[in-house]
């Protein structure tokens, strides 16, 4: 039988607020534990809580991005369970008025076409604290610097049917709340983190099969290889003649599985109702505008641009606009270098992406800036240096030795375009390789680039290679 997987995901985006949704603590990460928690946050009796307007208006941002429904009137409600880092025993939510409604997203398939991918809502709530198991030897220890941090959390239409279809559907929306400026992203740090509910069912089957939700995804790598175990386990337990559990996992990295974690809870489970200390959230139109002026160019608009303005592959754009960052940096090399779009896209996506790669470093820590690297651009569209030398030099600006002239200076590097200098390094080749240039002369073409080879060598490498290639068959042409 062949099967379908349904893939939705709920991504927790932490928003980029000074201060916690409900309280005036702060929101900086890596504090000491419990220095951040004020009495609205550890729900001490008699305090109320007061809503940070700030995360409202990127709540209002974010569903403006997606062409998503912003509600005019939004209601807090109480989620309630008990969780040791849970201190009040419920969590303020959204739940049946949620700030942003019915939006979408356009993702890129692997094989190059798009595909849309439904947001049911995004709503507004806090975070909850955090136990921490490792430094207690049998004890657990709980830290309430989170607890009341702002979330969006997005929820998606189960419209993914992979887990490749999944991560690019993260990727986008990590991309987005990033150029939106509402989300750090970081998710190392917990801003930007998933759960995935999955299910399978037999191919043209329309009733969804029974899901699973797994707990906590805090990377792309993880969010694949997760989903990728559940379906082939959900397969294995229907193909052998079991039901698979509504219940939710977690996934453990270490041996690539998931596991049981507790029975999912349903919403009634959860008792939801208004939140009786805070009032509905009423936005009216002149808000929603003013926030609709804020939005910068978005992803889809700026590789569009990028495609259109500087004339770009699809690929390029893409990669190049993946991020607000790498964005800038290249529109500052293209600035810097006077031109040269693709040439530009071609440095910033090859030698600059790999050596930050290699270093694990993100585009605004990199030690080359944009202008620097436009400055070599220069250099080359100028003749100054040959594209061979062009590495060299980059290699000694990303060490540190300086500006593109000074290394140039500094490593004799400059280009020969001299051409009687050349005709006369090509000549004195020819004569010490009689025999290969009869060879040549006689039908032997390949024998081509090994009289490039020679001549660049006797030059140490800085002779024009386009001018090398002109003259030398001019000259072996002379027979």
């Amino acid at each position: 039988m062949e099967w379908e997987a349904v893939i939705g995901l709920e991504i927790h985006a932490q928003l980029s607020t000074r201060s916690k949704i409900f309280s005036g603590s702060s929101t900086a990460f890596g504090a000491a534990p419990n220095t951040q928690a004020n009495a609205v946050d550890l729900g001490l009796p008699g305090v109320l809580p007061v809503l940070n307007a700030e995360a409202v208006r990127m709540a209002a941002k974010f569903g403006l991005a997606i062409g998503a429904e912003v509600a005019r009137r939004s209601v807090f409600a109480r989620k309630n369970y008990f969780y040791p880092d849970l201190p009040k025993g419920y969590q303020i939510s959204q739940y049946e008025l949620p700030i942003v409604a019915r939006g979408e997203l356009e993702i890129e398939l692997e094989d190059g076409t798009a595909k849309t991918v439904g947001v049911t809502r995004a709503h507004l709530e806090e975070d909850a604290g955090k136990s921490l198991h490792e430094d207690f030897h049998g004890l657990t220890g709980i830290d309430l610097n989170r607890a009341g941090t702002p979330l969006l959390e997005i929820v998606s239409e189960p419209d993914l049917r992979s887990a490749k279809e999944a991560v690019a559907y993260m990727k986008k929306l990590h991309s987005l709340v990033r150029y939106l400026g509402i989300c750090d992203g970081n998710m190392q740090e917990g801003s930007f983190r998933c759960d995935a509910n999955v299910s399978v069912r037999p191919k043209g089957q329309h009733k969804f099969g029974t899901r699973a939700e797994i707990k906590n995804l805090n990377s792309f790598r993880f969010v694949e290889r997760a989903i990728n175990f559940e379906i082939e386990r959900q397969i294995d337990i229907i193909e052998s003649g079991g039901a698979v559990v509504q219940e939710t996992r977690l996934y453990d990295a270490a041996r690539d599985e998931t596991r049981p974690m507790r029975t999912k809870e349903e919403a009634n489970d959860y008792r939801y109702f208004p939140d009786p200390d805070l009032l509905p959230v009423a936005l009216d139109e002149a808000f929603i505008e003013a926030v609709r002026l804020t939005l910068p160019e978005l992803p889809d608009e700026k590789k569009h641009r990028f495609m259109t303005h500087y004339g770009l592959p699809a690929y390029d754009a893409g990669v190049l606009t993946a991020s607000r960052e790498l964005a800038d940096y290249y529109e500052t090399v293209v600035k810097a270098a006077g031109g040269h779009p693709k040439l530009a896209a071609n440095w910033v996506m090859g030698d600059l992406a790999a050596a930050l790669n290699k270093e694990g470093l993100e585009i605004d820590a990199g030690p080359v800036g944009a202008e620097q690297l436009g400055g070599l651009i220069v250099r080359i569209t100028d003749n100054t240096i040959s594209g061979k030398m062009a590495k060299t030099v980059f290699e000694a600006m990303w060490n540190g030795e300086g500006d593109v002239d000074a290394i140039i200076e500094k490593k004799g590097l400059k280009q020969i375009t001299d051409t009687s200098a050349i005709e006369q390094a090509i000549q004195a080749v020819l004569d010490a390789n009689p025999g290969q240039v009869a060879d040549y002369r006689g039908g032997k073409d390949k024998l081509f680039g090994f009289f490039v080879g020679q001549v660049m060598k006797a030059t140490r490498g800085q002779a024009n290679p386009a001018q090398v290639n002109e003259v030398l068959k001019k000259l072996l042409d002379q027979a």
